[in-house]
């Protein structure tokens, strides 16, 4: 019996574990060609590490002679061949070839009963450093470099040599200067160490974890398991999961499509499945503020009209509350849902219309409650690293909850509604406040009109998961079944060693906040 019950589980086994492994709401592709920029980039920072290298001073004594070299310093630095590449599973290789440097250093020598004091030029030439980097996620779900190995040779060194000494020097020059090579070999690697281990894991930390994303909602963009390095290609899968700021700790199933990323022909594709609009939209809903709610004034007079006609028999019966101000209430009432196609992206909303008449100091007076469907089209774009999403009308149409001799009776309603949404909601989501995703809260004079819509940090976007400094540039979006890619190339608008000593004596992971915070800065914060 246990031979059998082993048995099956082995069968099952191979369909258990795709199970088990949630797929990613956001997928990132570096190419090859990606990896070239970071190389020219790359190779600019290691420069300045290596023109800092700090040698320990060399001293001692050989037969009759006393010497003492000090003040070590790099003066220039020539890094003739580079190369920068991926290596399966987890590793970048970065090798430099055939450098030279040129040094200067303070001399202090004694010989017999001469005394001499003075500067050397010296130059190592035919220097290689062979690095590896293994990339990995913390226990934040952060990419890191968790580890580094590197090899570093002088082919060989000279020195010129001048003064009343100079016959001694030239020989004794083997000695100090082997003595030289050695110490300056066993500097290369500690100071490339450093700058990966410590600096560059810096600029890591400027990437987004768990950022708040306007007054209501954050985003989840952990890593959920090591990067993928093939020969070619590093893919990074991100959880790309949204959560309103009152329940951080909420988890949304993912039950979309993992997004697929077979082209390398850009710099780098961000891939985005529904699950990651959709658990937007919900952590929205949760939040409470997907409500429009328009009264007195703020109702466009055509359709107070239309209105106290449509329902004049209701009105007339509650005299003296004929003349009161209407409200109309509409909210959702489930979480949107987006659909991505190869031929476009929409998002189809259900809500809730209440129609009501408000007399002074009276309680509000229902009219009619009617259910409203709505499906949008959306255009998906990214500006810098910011992602947007610009929303447009394309079906509409509003049913009564009671009984279908209403919902005919509403059917004139119907188009001037829907003029409504496409006249005074849409511009204010695309235009003043295009977004992010869709909807979040900003209020004005709520005793007559409320409207929860993008807050105005928001109109920034959500930011795409990349080191501060390196932004898009020539994006195209391709829609796919269930997802959609964005292929774009790279640039720096920041040096690595601009952003590294920006957050250099920063704390990079502040503690996450216990309860949510009164009001959010203007600029992406993690938590």
């Amino acid at each position: 019996m246990a031979a059998g019950s082993t048995l099956l589980l082995l069968l099952l086994l191979p369909w258990l574990v795709p199970a088990l492994l949630s797929p990613p709401g956001c997928k990132i592709r570096i190419t090859a060609k990606g990896l070239e920029l970071v190389k020219q980039e790359g190779l600019r920072f290691v420069e300045q590490e290596l023109q800092n290298i700090t040698v320990s001073d060399l001293h001692g004594k050989e037969g009759p002679l006393h010497y003492n070299i000090s003040q070590v310093r790099v003066t220039d630095l020539q890094l003739a061949s580079s190369d920068l590449h991926f290596q399966p599973q987890q590793h970048l290789v970065f090798n430099i070839s055939d450098a030279s440097i040129s040094l200067r250093f303070r001399r202090q020598l004694l010989y017999w009963f001469f005394y001499d004091i003075g500067s050397i030029n010296a130059s190592a030439d035919g220097v290689h450093i062979h690095t590896v980097l293994r990339l990995a996620k913390d226990e934040v779900g952060r990419l890191k470099i968790s580890n580094m190995t590197c090899n570093a040779s002088i082919a060989r060194m000279q020195a010129g040599f001048s003064g009343t000494l100079r016959k001694v020097y030239e020989f004794l020059s083997t000695f100090i200067i082997t003595g030289m090579r050695f110490l300056l070999s066993q500097q290369i690697c500690p100071s490339l160490e450093h700058a990966s281990l410590v600096l560059l894991n810096s600029l890591l930390d400027t990437v987004p974890v768990r950022n708040y994303v306007d007054d209501h909602i954050g985003i989840d963009y952990s890593l959920m398991r090591d990067p993928a390095i093939s020969m070619d290609t590093l893919d990074l899968d991100f959880k790309g999961m949204f959560f309103p700021r009152t329940r951080e700790n909420q988890e949304v199933e993912n039950h979309a499509v993992e997004p697929v990323i077979k082209e390398t022909e850009r710099m780098v594709y961000v891939a985005f499945s529904e699950y990651f609009f959709d658990s937007a939209m919900q952590a929205y809903f949760e939040a409470g503020v997907l409500t429009i709610e328009l009264q007195g004034e703020k109702v466009p007079k055509d359709l107070e009209v239309l209105l106290r006609a449509t329902f004049f028999g209701t009105i007339f019966m509650l005299s003296p509350a004929v003349d009161a101000p209407l409200r109309l209430v509409l909210q959702a009432s489930a979480p949107p849902r987006c659909v991505i196609k190869p031929s476009g992206t929409s998002i189809s909303v259900s809500a809730f219309l209440n129609i009501s008449l408000v007399p002074p100091g009276h309680p509000a007076i229902q009219l009619s409650s009617m259910a409203m469907e709505a499906k949008l089209s959306a255009k998906v774009f990214l500006q810098g690293k910011a992602l947007r999403v610009q929303l447009n009308m394309r079906r509409f149409r509003i049913y009564s909850k009671q009984s279908a001799l209403e919902s005919l009776a509403l059917f004139s309603l119907q188009a001037p509604l829907k003029t409504l949404l496409q006249l005074t909601i849409m511009p204010i989501i695309n235009g003043r406040h295009r977004c992010c995703l869709c909807m979040a809260g900003a209020q004005q004079d709520a005793a007559s009109f409320h409207l929860s819509l993008p807050a105005e940090r928001t109109k920034k976007g959500v930011q795409i998961p990349l080191p501060e400094g390196m932004d898009f540039t020539k994006e195209v979006v391709t829609n796919h079944a269930g997802f959609l890619t964005v292929g774009a190339d790279l640039h720096f608008s920041k040096g690595l060693r601009e952003v590294i000593e920006k957050y250099r004596l920063a704390p990079t992971v502040p503690p996450r906040p216990s309860s949510p915070p009164a009001e959010p800065s203007a600029d992406p914060h993690p938590l």
